[in-house]
């Protein structure tokens, strides 16, 4: 087979979930409805922390890029998926595929790096509170959140290098939802074991190597806790990491489960479900999970909707006036 043969393959099959009319109606009307929640969501919360000076601090300008990842990551794959819900076709272009699975990984991988640095930013708030305010300063979080991104770049640079050039010669058809690069790589009609094994390098030390430095961090901060005399003092010190633990642990139990791991034949159906945890759900409970349990966001939200409704009260006044 020849140099043109293998690389003819144009398009890709996305199978989606494969379920009856009536399943797909209800997933599509079901995911359709969580993306819409988490898009209003986290813009809600990118607009309070940049609308309000009570949540202009280091742990507001991580929530509120941790957020705008939210609606990336999730505006990259869901648009795509519903509209294959109903499609006959279920196409995507073979360079469309390329790209989603690029700044899917980019996107997700920086997250990571993000969710890392937030727990670096817990750390020295509660154990180095009085130099807090010289070390998380605004050239270091934007120096941290810079760095996220060239980490992310670097650590799938090398998988998708390799990836790009391989060739696809049929068939085309991917099961899954989204270009995921375990199902793509399936398709490639060549020795893909380098791709596998920097796949799965780069996924080990990216999850790995960030989780083990947010667990260092919680370990150092558990240890200043415990050491905190009074019980109401450990629990408010405490109370300011609970959101970032959550999200961490959604992130990383679904993550580590599809992406860690040799082996990834024979769990493809459990896959997708896990996916749908990192692209549609986390996403969604984001918001949630750090505005319900943050007075300061709560108060925030309150005066904006206070805000709101008095311009609404305002306008309808002048309206009757005039």
């Amino acid at each position: 087979m020849d140099h043109r043969n293998k690389t003819r393959v144009t398009e890709f099959i996305l199978l989606g979930f494969q379920n009856e009319k009536e399943i797909e109606v209800l997933l599509f009307s079901a995911f359709l409805l969580m993306y819409i929640t988490s898009l209003i969501g986290n813009t809600m919360i990118i607009l309070l922390v940049c609308g309000d000076y009570r949540l202009h601090s280091p742990m507001y300008f991580f929530v509120a890029n941790l957020s705008f990842l939210e609606v990336a990551i999730t505006s990259t794959v869901v648009p795509k998926m519903l509209a294959n819900t109903f499609s006959l076709t279920k196409r995507i272009s073979f360079v469309g595929c390329l790209t989603q699975s690029f700044f899917y990984f980019l996107l997700g991988s920086t997250e990571f790096f993000i969710l890392a640095v937030m727990s670096l930013d817990r750390y020295i708030a509660i154990c180095n509170p009085l130099r807090y305010a010289i070390i998380m300063n605004k050239q270091t979080c934007i120096f941290l959140l810079l760095g996220s991104y060239v980490g992310a770049l670097l650590s799938i640079l090398v998988p998708s290098i390799l990836t790009a050039p391989l060739p696809f010669c049929g068939p085309n058809i991917i099961n899954h939802f989204f270009c995921d690069s375990g199902p793509v790589l399936k398709l490639v009609c060549a020795d893909i074991s380098l791709a596998e094994v920097a796949d799965f390098i780069s996924s080990a030390v990216l999850l790995l190597g960030s989780l083990l430095l947010t667990g260092v961090s919680y370990l150092y901060i558990i240890v200043t806790i415990l050491r905190i005399p009074s019980a109401q003092g450990r629990q408010k010190a405490f109370s300011t990491c609970v959101s970032h633990i959550t999200v961490v642990t959604l992130y990383y139990g679904s993550s580590i489960f599809i992406y860690v791991r040799p082996k990834k034949e024979n769990v493809m159906d459990v896959n997708k479900f896990a996916t749908v945890l990192n692209t549609i759900v986390t996403p969604m409970l984001n918001p949630f999970i750090y505005s319900l349990r943050n007075e300061k966001v709560r108060e925030s939200l309150s005066d904006a909707f206070k805000k709101c409704v008095g311009m609404v009260t305002n306008s309808r006044a002048l309206r009757s006036e005039k």
